[in-house]
């Protein structure tokens, strides 16, 4: 993953910790992984963003299902000790009919237990889009998991279409949706970022990704984000529909939008 990064021109990027649409996690490496840390440093790439599978939803209503995705959960961070210092984001799920407070209350649960072993990982809520009952479509819904759990180890990740989708409008008012998130959960909680122009127009709670400059947030605002003084140093995660060579170009394309 370290040499396709590269080949590229990435100096960070994102995996999937297992089958992204099941549970499945191929056996651990450890000599691998250690090449790959030794990689990372060589080429002086920056933090990773690992991502969680997304049917790992921690607020199901079905009791068994949820005991099975915070195991999941455990697992993963305890996988994320191969590759210290890392990033490991994910969806924080969805409480479908039973309410706000207790969907975070479960998701909360579980990540007190996963942190509990104390891996060298820091673990990234995403912002939603705000669709159906999921939760963290809400700059305050973040806060609440985060006071929930009481732990430094977490932090938030922000996807553009998620936030524009959601009703942050970052297309004209970057610097007041920022505004808003420090003074909810606080800049120093803000960790990294996924890159992602809309389908969907503003506020339409849909989370339909497409390619940078092609859909309604546009180039200009790419360019303001990639210059914005509080989020030029974080990693920049593509989530585009896109091949190799597509996100070659984006990433190109960002570069060059760069003061």
């Amino acid at each position: 993953m370290v040499e396709t990064a590269r080949s590229i021109g990435a100096n960070t990027f994102a995996f999937f910790t297992r089958n992204p649409r099941g549970s499945r996690a191929k056996p651990e490496d450890p000599a691998d992984s250690a090449l790959a840390v030794a990689a990372l440093r060589e080429y002086g790439f920056g933090c990773l963003v690992a991502h969680g599978s997304y049917t790992m939803n921690l607020c199901t209503k079905e009791a068994e299902a949820r005991a099975f995705a915070a195991s999941v959960l455990e697992e993963d961070l305890r996988r994320m000790r191969l590759l210290p210092g890392n990033f490991y984001n994910f969806h924080p799920g969805s409480h479908v009919g039973q309410g706000l407070e207790a969907g975070v209350e479960q998701i909360a649960a579980a990540l007190k237990k996963a942190l509990s072993h104390g891996y060298p990982v820091t673990v990234l809520l995403e912002a939603m889009a705000g669709k159906g009952s999921e939760i963290g479509g809400r700059f305050e819904e973040l806060k609440m998991i985060m006071d929930a759990v009481g732990s430094d180890a977490l932090g938030v990740c922000l996807d553009t279409c998620h936030i524009y989708d959601a009703g942050y409008d970052i297309v004209n008012d970057l610097d007041g949706v920022l505004r808003e998130f420090d003074a909810v959960v606080g800049l120093k909680r803000l960790k990294a970022l996924h890159l992602n122009d809309s389908k969907n127009p503003f506020a339409s709670h849909k989370d339909r990704h497409e390619c940078i400059g092609k859909g309604s947030l546009g180039l200009a605002t790419f360019q303001a984000i990639m210059n914005h003084s509080a989020l030029k140093d974080k990693p920049m995660i593509l989530e585009t529909p896109n091949e190799l060579p597509g996100y070659a170009a984006e990433i190109s394309l960002l570069r060059s939008l760069e003061f």
